[in-house]
């Protein structure tokens, strides 16, 4: 007979309970801790706005948003003040000019004897009037009429047909033809809107094919000023970069239009964002100078093997620690980073306009310590969050610090090279206009149109840079003779004897390890390099490329050291 084992105390039904009611408390819990974080994300996507992001300044009048700190405070300063014109600000006043044209107006209707005011006797000008006006501008229908004419020698001449006159018996005439394109490129104006204008202001009477058709007869003679003026930026010493998106194409595609900049050339062109796209406007791949553009990691890429370096837009990380400094408001590092950042720009400015080449070491070394402590004392007070770093979500400012910390030369490199701009202001105001565009007129149908819109705007963009009227430009593109911009002569300081052309630039590349550096010519075909190997250095395997960014200079077959001149580039 098996002993059967003494049944123990019944169990209290109260140990069921609790824990049923520790799995319901440990599942609350976890909602309340998701909950939690969407709350502060949706708090912090509702503190965005243009002072603490890259939003535009156009959604800080959303319903529900909180404008940015500057803002508030100009309009605090803007309550105070009284109406109309400012002290100090630009004023515009009307003078008493030699008129143009003068009117003459006299008396009409009888006088109260009865006698007629126009047999009245003329006793002069009592008072005068002037007023600026425009004249009517109706379009008026011009008859090309050629001639023939017969030589003493029996020869016929016949005229040739003048510039901008096709050959139809009607046409629309060039200066109606820029003016076209004038309003749907660089005005932004929908197209059936400009039809309508054009009939209004000047009275002639167009179709939107028209108007569609102007802008692909501006497009191919654009093309060709265009691939210049890419050209020109590639040899430039300090060029901007910057890119946003346009709805293009198919619905439901997005598409960003890139740019480049520098003070007197713009260059636009259509793509997704990517490093092959970026490559196929062919500045960046040929591009041996410094480019300033945001922190988005393209630009920072290792293909662009000749770019001498980068400079961060100030502009954004100064949004970003004013990100920070809300995000963290008991903190002192995100306003001693902005104090200290904004007085290296005030002494940039300072300097360019002393003409100095860098700021002055007694100016920069005590701004320059501020922002240093700053970024450390960030760093030790926002720790990296554990994880994978393209899958891990950090704190804000933890990557804005790290950025400043690794790449440091890259975010103060304004500050021993006046010629770098410290912010990227000038990229962000070629780009805008053209999420005006988008605004007004929405998705534009195909990609290959909106690629010539882009071309004639690069066109009208860099010739105002140059000073010239923009419908004058686009009536010698209309006349097949556009306006091209002259090749600048870039010229800087050189550290060592160089080659020098009055035809190019002269870029430097320091080696790393050698006290040497190399001088690169590109010529604005790029079908040349001109280039110095300075004597002292070791023959290296032979390269057919000339890469001065390589860490060993490398050179083509049969170039000694010391050899100084041209050599043939592939293809």
């Amino acid at each position: 007979m098996t002993d059967v084992p003494p049944e123990g105390p019944p169990g209290d039904p109260r140990d069921a309970l609790i824990r049923e009611q520790a799995k319901r408390i440990a599942a609350l819990e976890a909602m309340v801790a998701e909950l939690r974080e969407q709350l502060a994300a949706a708090q912090r996507a509702g503190s965005r706005n243009s002072g603490n992001s890259s939003m535009p300044p156009s959604s800080d009048d959303l319903p529900g948003q909180k404008p940015p700190r500057k803002q508030r405070r100009a309009a605090e300063r803007a309550d105070k003040k009284r109406r109309g014109k400012q002290p100090g600000s630009p004023g515009a006043a009307m003078r008493w000019e030699v008129p143009d044209r003068t009117e003459d107006h006299f008396p009409e209707g009888a006088c109260s004897c009865g006698r007629d005011l126009a047999d009245a006797e003329d006793l002069g000008v009592t008072r005068s009037f002037q007023q600026q006006e425009i004249p009517s501008v109706p379009a008026e229908r011009v008859q090309h009429d050629l001639h023939e004419a017969k030589c003493a020698c029996s020869r016929v001449h016949a005229a040739p047909r003048p510039a901008g006159v096709p050959d139809s018996a009607l046409s629309i005439g060039p200066r109606l033809r820029a003016l076209a394109v004038y309003l749907a490129v660089f005005q932004h104006v929908p197209v059936e809107r400009c039809r309508q204008l054009i009939a209004d202001v000047t009275g002639a009477v167009v179709s939107e094919g028209f108007i569609h058709s102007c802008l692909a007869r501006a497009a191919s003679p654009a093309a060709d000023v265009v691939a210049l003026i890419r050209a020109l930026i590639t040899a430039s010493p300090v060029a901007g970069f910057d890119e946003t998106t346009l709805r293009s194409g198919p619905a439901g595609e997005k598409k960003y239009v890139h740019g480049a900049f520098t003070k007197l050339y713009s260059a636009f062109w259509l793509g997704p964002r990517s490093l092959d796209s970026m490559a196929g406007a062919g500045i960046l791949p040929g591009f041996a100078g410094i480019i300033v553009s945001d922190r988005y990691q393209n630009y920072f890429n290792p293909r662009w093997k000749h770019v001498t370096g980068n400079q961060a837009c100030l502009a954004h990380i100064l949004r970003d620690y004013e990100d920070c400094a809300e995000s963290y408001p008991n903190a002192v590092w995100p306003v001693q980073a902005q104090r200290a950042l904004r007085g290296m720009i005030h002494a940039w400015h300072a300097a360019c306009e002393q003409g100095l080449p860098a700021i002055p070491a007694d100016a920069l070394k005590p701004l320059e310590h501020e922002f240093r402590h700053a970024v450390l004392a960030g760093l030790a007070s926002v720790p990296r969050v554990p994880g994978p770093k393209n899958s891990t979500k950090q704190e804000p400012g933890r990557e804005l610090l790290e950025f400043c910390t690794q790449r440091r030369d890259d975010v103060l490199r304004f500050t021993r090279n006046t010629s770098v701009w410290p912010t990227n202001n000038i990229s962000e105001r070629g780009v805008r206009p053209l999420k005006t565009q988008q605004k007004i007129s929405g998705r534009l149908a195909s990609d290959d149109v909106t690629q010539d819109r882009l071309d004639i705007r690069s066109y009208i963009d860099t010739a105002r840079k140059h000073g010239r009227n923009a419908i004058d430009v686009l009536h010698d593109l209309m006349l097949g003779r556009p306006w091209r911009p002259p090749v600048q002569a870039f010229t800087r300081k050189p550290p060592l004897p160089i080659t020098t052309r009055d035809w190019a630039e002269c870029l430097l590349r320091e080696v790393p390890g050698m006290d040497a550096a190399h001088g690169v010519f590109y010529r604005a075909d790029f079908r040349a390099v001109t280039f110095q190997v300075p004597r002292g250095i070791p023959e290296l395997p032979p390269d057919r490329d000339v890469v001065p960014a390589q860490r060993r200079p490398q050179f083509p077959a049969g170039i000694k050291p010391g050899y100084q001149g041209f050599i043939p580039t592939p293809p």
